[in-house]
């Protein structure tokens, strides 16, 4: 019999997806205490089944599919960006595939902005509007509020429609790190992504006799299998060493070995590779919390995933890696560098906007730096002075000057222009760490 934790996240599974959760509501419906329920809806969180929003509460989201790690949920959104739903609320479980950046023209706009998009978009009330009748959802910056007929829209529609205070050049290159933090822990891989799942495993009861090791051997090549109880725990394994000699009605209880390694879905590969070479265990038992059987992974597993990994390794690029792309050295001179200001540059003014600026600056300092082969620096102080907006697709200069150096410290005086004009300036206290 299933216990009540195991009850509570079987429960929490059946609820449809957008379901509100609470701590009291499931206690009371299934008599257990806040506490017993408080923590089954934790599991459910780290299992992926639920979403825990800031002044919205709990809800029942759909499970991402591994391939689609790279994918946001709308209700993960509104925690990267610390927002505040206006309204949709009943779509914050969806998944977004792409989002857009609204410092064009509407008509340029809805050219990129499609079903199952987000549009990060400042006061613009009429593109708030398009976007969600095209099946986007939005996300406004500055902290702006939009119409109450959008929110009606928004509502109707079931497309999130969000509010932070941060500008639209913070909030894209949040969204980018939160992406790109999911790419970096891919490469990690954990047993999840590898293992046989419990459907497709084999594994003998307490009671079944050797007779039964004999025909699941011949069915399977295995040679050595997990033992689980009545309630599916593991509790044993047994292999082809423990019933030599044996009787075939003997039950296979009797010459399992107890208290087997095993792992859950959250080890990572390095250590579950390091048990089988130290501990000289071809298979191990893959279980939850409670013990019970998810599945098996083997060392096969183990070594097709090395070398998968070994062939593919995962990249992820952030707002801060384009932007630097798009930083070049001048014709005249290679301690000056120049850029474009993109959409993706600008805050929802549709100038330069203050975050790309500073990440400007610190990267051509960077490359001077390397340039009198000084290493790389960790910026201790930055004390930035914006004199005059920078409008998009404007070119700008930016001419970083080295003022003093030391062996583990450097102060470097950055000036931007944009034509023969002054825009911006910046003075820069680093570390030096030798490359």
């Amino acid at each position: 019999m299933a216990t009540k934790h195991e009850q509570i996240i079987q429960h929490i599974t059946s609820l449809p997806v957008g379901h509100k959760i609470s701590v009291r509501q499931i206690a009371k419906q299934l008599h257990v205490s806040d506490g017993t329920a408080y923590r089954a809806i934790k599991e459910a969180e780290n299992q992926g089944l639920v979403s825990t929003i800031e002044r919205v509460g709990t809800i029942r989201i759909e499970r991402k599919k591994r391939e689609n790690f790279e994918r946001l949920t709308f209700a993960e959104v509104i925690n990267i960006v610390d927002g505040q739903v206006l309204g949709g609320r009943e779509g914050l479980h969806k998944t977004l595939n792409k989002f857009v950046i609204g410092a064009m023209q509407l008509d340029a706009m809805m050219r990129y902005t499609e079903a199952d998009s987000l549009l990060i978009v400042g006061n613009r009330v009429k593109a708030h509007e398009l976007a969600l009748n095209e099946g986007a959802a939005v996300l406004i910056t500055g902290g702006f509020d939009t119409e109450d007929h959008i929110k009606e829209i928004a509502d109707e529609k079931k497309l999130p429609i969000i509010s932070t205070s941060y500008d639209t050049f913070t909030v894209a290159a949040m969204i980018n790190r939160a992406i790109y933090d999911q790419l970096i822990k891919k490469e990690i891989v954990f047993v999840d992504d590898i293992y046989t799942t419990y459907d497709d495993a084999y594994y003998l009861h307490m009671k079944d006799s050797i007779e039964q090791f004999y025909e699941l051997n011949e069915k399977s090549t295995h040679t050595r299998f997990p033992v689980v109880d009545d309630n599916n725990r593991v509790v044993g394994m047994v292999t082809s060493k423990d019933i030599i000699s044996k009787p075939s009605n003997v039950f296979i209880d009797k010459v399992m070995s107890k208290n087997p390694q095993t792992v859950q879905t959250k080890t990572s590969l390095a250590s579950v590779a390091r048990m089988m070479v130290w501990e000289g265990i071809e298979v191990v038992p893959v279980v939850d919390q409670s013990s019970r059987l998810k599945g098996i992974i083997s060392r096969q597993d183990v070594l097709k995933a090395l070398q998968q990994l070994q062939r593919q390794p995962q990249m992820g690029e952030t707002i801060e890696d384009i932007v630097a792309q798009n930083l070049d050295e001048t014709d005249e001179d290679e301690t000056i560098y120049e850029t474009e200001v993109t959409p993706q540059m600008t805050n929802h003014l549709g100038t330069l906007s203050n975050g790309v600026f500073t990440a400007l600056i610190t990267e051509a300092s960077n490359r001077l730096l390397r340039y009198y082969k000084k290493g790389d620096l960790v910026a201790e102080n930055l004390t930035v002075y914006f004199i005059k907006p920078v409008q998009i697709e404007s070119k700008i200069r930016i001419k970083p000057t080295l003022m003093e150096v030391g062996r583990l410290y450097a102060k470097l005086d950055v000036e931007v222009y944009h034509g023969d004009n002054t825009v911006g300036k910046a003075l820069i206290m680093a570390q030096l760490i030798d490359r």
